[in-house]
């Protein structure tokens, strides 16, 4: 059975940036939860799925992510619109903490692991099911960004030159 709800839950020290040697310590830890939230499943068979930042790519991380027995979902390069906390968790947590004075950093760390505890299992399970129907587009659009309905510059010409309706242009998959 699949579970869909978060494992770990981090945050940097305010000032920190994310480095290669705080992003392994934190797949480090993602493992040991994975082992004990999910008894009986395995920490080994994870597919894991992150963009291309340096911090992710860094030889120290790849190495990581071997040790780890975990396999790696490739990432488009420039296309950030992939990640699922992107397009699909961040956008409902900002909309939820709009307007809010918060008192502290204590605070915030308080309400968003409270906000991502609270959302259901499906919350977090469509999250995924996005995720598939995005990697689609992608492929679709030979890696450009999925958000984006962006046109080459000689669909362009040929638009001008061919009438959209055209049965040259309908079988073409890009427009």
């Amino acid at each position: 059975m699949t579970m869909y709800c978060p494992i770990t839950i981090s945050f940097l020290e305010k000032g920190s940036t994310v480095n290669s040697a705080n992003y392994c310590e934190l797949l480090r830890q993602v493992k040991k939860d994975i082992k004990n939230k999910r008894r009986g499943h395995q920490s080994k068979g994870v597919i894991l799925h992150h963009d291309n930042a340096r911090p992710h790519t860094a030889a120290q991380t790849v190495q990581t992510i071997n040790e780890l027995s975990w396999e790696l979902l490739p990432h488009p390069p420039y296309s950030p619109d992939l990640a699922p906390s992107d397009f699909h968790l961040f956008g409902p947590l900002k909309a939820f903490t709009r307007g809010t004075k918060f008192e502290s950093d204590n605070e915030v760390k308080s309400v968003v692991s409270d906000w991502l505890r609270h959302q259901s299992k499906d919350f977090y399970a469509e999250g995924i099911r996005k995720l598939v129907h995005r990697w689609e587009k992608c492929v679709t659009v030979l890696g450009d960004y999925v958000e984006k309905k962006k046109k080459s510059k000689l669909l362009s010409v040929l638009e001008v030159l061919i009438p959209k309706n055209s049965p040259y242009l309908l079988n073409d998959p890009r427009i």
